[in-house]
């Protein structure tokens, strides 16, 4: 298989934030997951990926291509939406088609005005009267409307409604129903991202800190919820991470490492968990 997406070793410091050392790559066909909380360096990555700000040391490649040299060879495949969408706030929906049919070889009014009447934009209102929520769907209707082979959307959920959400979803997953197709999107709103992705990237304070498939992380981990004193009688590799609570404490733990007479304490972990708990627990 190969990958949509390759970044080794990417640094980049500003001030007294550094991104260190970034290694991912985004298989063909797959959605992954880009987590952290805010500051945490999401942005900054996809500004990375685009080559929008220099960086420090590293590679990209972009579906085969690195993205410094060839970048231009690529753009027509790449849906990007960002968290300011970037469309002028004196154009309306319908002035934007007018202008991206121009701009793009494969761009496609029939499939832009369908999402534009799904997402209910208004299309004679001018973007920057529009919502916020309303603005980033114009931002993906266009990224999804010129036949791109890998859509990059960052924070592109955290404006809609639970509805739109769900729709906006939904759409990524037929999108990926091509093997051709891969999205990387970026978000805060974990509960979204367990719902679709095959990959799942923890960014925390500039570190890429976990990056694995969804399933797997989900079927190696677990919680388990007792005393001190029961926790300490597991086996020490088996903890993960751990936060104590005024009845006890709360524990991600490795299932191959808890003895078989545990297994039925051990309750399943949500992504959203595993991802506090790796920011905030105790090792």
């Amino acid at each position: 298989m190969s990958n949509a997406l390759e970044i080794k070793g990417l640094t980049k410091t500003y001030g007294n934030f550094k991104l260190d050392a970034i290694d991912l790559s985004l298989p063909s066909g797959c959605i992954m997951g880009l987590v952290g909380e805010n500051g945490a360096g999401k942005s900054t990555t996809v500004k990375l990926i685009f080559d929008m700000i220099h960086r420090d040391s590293g590679s990209i490649k972009i579906l085969g291509c690195d993205n410094k040299r060839e970048l231009h060879l690529v753009k027509e495949d790449i849906g990007l939406v960002t968290d300011d969408v970037g469309i002028h706030g004196c154009l309306t929906a319908v002035q934007v088609e007018k202008i991206m049919k121009w701009t793009f070889k494969r761009w496609d009014s029939a499939e832009y005005r369908k999402l534009i009447k799904q997402f209910s934009v208004p299309e004679n209102k001018m973007f920057g009267e529009l919502s916020r929520g309303m603005r980033m769907k114009v931002g993906i209707a266009v990224a999804m409307s010129h036949g791109a082979k890998l859509l990059i959307l960052d924070e592109a959920t955290s404006g809609l409604d639970p509805v739109a959400r769900d729709e906006l979803l939904d759409m990524l997953f037929d999108f990926t129903r091509s093997e051709e197709n891969s999205v990387l999107i970026s978000s805060h709103i974990v509960s979204d991202l367990e719902k679709i992705c095959d990959y799942i990237a923890f960014l925390h304070r500039g570190r890429l800190i976990l990056c694995e498939e969804k399933d797997r992380l989900k079927a190696e981990y677990g919680i388990i919820r007792c005393s001190e004193e029961e926790l300490a009688a597991l086996p020490a590799k088996a903890v993960k991470y751990k936060k104590s609570n005024p009845y006890g404490v709360e524990a991600v733990v490795t299932r191959r490492h808890i003895p078989y007479e545990y297994e039925n304490e051990i309750s399943p972990i949500s992504i959203e968990e595993l991802f506090v708990f790796t920011v905030k627990g105790d090792r």
